[in-house]
């Protein structure tokens, strides 16, 4: 399928937390109680629209195990967004934040559009994070905020979306320069509306074959 742009996303954040569950009811609408660990990087794919354009989200679901944190810095270079992922019920996952923003502002491009998530906001009563202090942390850095349930697909959507909004805007004013792939961003043959073919690889618009996950 053609596409006007291909945006390359990651997926941080500690271990826990539902970033591959987070991956898992975007790209196949389905949520699976079981956790496995990721281990290193997975992999899944969509097709959205954004201004009559076909836009193909490639999102890394990484690992938040501090043993993967090199494989995971890796990944950064190339991302046009991040989703950055805690749990509203783990205090402990909101109070690591600021140590993986400073990773993600060392290791990616100065552009990169980064959405912190405040996830399995269905599990209220067990609440250890307000609303508003997620939204407090996202203001003072520069952040986009949500509050998502990856069970339920709460605002699921709209954190994937939302972010590939804000990296189009930024491609619409000229503030990346598309050229580069290592910005994130890749031009399909249907960008300015046309409807060209554009090759993808077999296996790009698979999600990960992951097994396992959480709110």
């Amino acid at each position: 399928m053609s596409y006007a742009y291909l945006f390359k996303y990651i997926i941080i954040g500690d271990v826990g937390v539902g970033k591959s569950c987070l991956l898992l009811q975007f790209t196949d609408k389905r949520f699976q109680p079981v956790h496995d660990l990721t281990i290193g990087v997975e992999f899944g794919a969509r097709m959205i629209t954004i201004d009559n354009k076909q836009i193909k989200l490639q999102i890394w679901d990484t690992a938040g195990q501090e043993s993967f944190r090199s494989i995971t810095r890796s990944y950064y270079r190339g991302a046009a967004g991040a989703l950055l992922v805690y749990d509203i019920t783990r205090r402990e996952t909101f109070n690591t934040l600021a140590s993986w923003l400073e990773d993600a502002r060392q290791h990616a491009n100065p552009n990169m559009t980064i959405m912190l998530i405040g996830n399995k906001s269905d599990l209220t009563h067990r609440r250890a994070v307000t609303t508003e202090e997620g939204a407090q942390f996202a203001r003072e850095n520069g952040l986009v905020f949500m509050e998502t349930s990856a069970k339920t697909a709460h605002n699921v959507e709209e954190a994937f979306i939302n972010t590939a909004r804000k990296i189009y805007e930024k491609i619409e004013l000229g503030v990346f320069d598309v050229s580069n792939e290592s910005y994130g961003i890749k031009v399909g043959y249907g960008a300015g509306g046309a409807n060209g073919g554009t090759t993808v690889r077999p296996g790009d618009a698979q999600a990960s074959g992951k097994s396992g996950c959480c709110s």
